[in-house]
């Protein structure tokens, strides 16, 4: 939306995400993911630790689901999202702002740990194929290299499936059915 405030953050939650809901019955995860820059000290020629960012973020709905059981306490993690003002006042009456990321994507900092995606079922339609989203399944061990007849970021025996559709392929036609193709995405 025009005028909101879009950032990316790149840091280490500090405890597992809190998953609530509300009294709709709608899901809110809550966390806080700790920014520490590093900086170059000239005095003693080495790299040091910078003033630390705690920034509370929060996701919603089956995002929110997704992120409290995927996502741990000390993981490294790649967030992308609206900041968000809100004014507020304690029980003892003190009025207090705080500043918070409306979580729009988020997911593992792959740079010193795997993962290991899995599709969920339901949520996202894309089109009208059988919409899947993406989730993480926490930290999987380092994976060996696929072999030559192997595409990358596939298992033998499984085919991979983009999440634009419901076909096997990944597009599937609003009438094409289950594993059907159409030349033209979704969308």
């Amino acid at each position: 939306m025009a005028g909101d405030t879009i950032i990316t953050v790149v840091g280490n939650l500090t405890a597992d995400p809190e998953l609530r809901y509300t009294p709709n019955g709608l899901a809110v995860a809550n966390f806080t993911i700790a920014s520490t820059p590093r900086v170059y000290d000239r005095q003693s020629n080495e790299w040091k630790d910078g003033e630390a960012l705690f920034l509370r973020a929060s996701v919603w709905r089956e995002y929110a689901e997704h992120v409290a059981s995927s996502l741990t306490k000390g993981q490294r993690v790649i967030a992308q999202g609206k900041l968000k003002q809100r004014s507020y006042e304690t029980r003892e009456g003190e009025k207090r702002t705080s500043v918070e990321l409306d979580i729009d994507e988020i997911g593992p900092a792959l740079r010193y740990a795997t993962a290991q995606v899995t599709r969920s079922t339901g949520g996202g339609n894309f089109g009208g194929g059988q919409g899947r989203n993406n989730e993480v399944q926490g930290q999987a061990a380092p994976q060996s290299r696929p072999q030559a007849d192997e595409p990358w970021g596939s298992s033998a025996g499984r085919q991979p499936q983009s999440n634009f559709g419901g076909g096997a392929g990944g597009w599937a036609a609003p009438g094409a059915g289950a594993g059907g193709y159409d030349d033209e995405p979704p969308f």
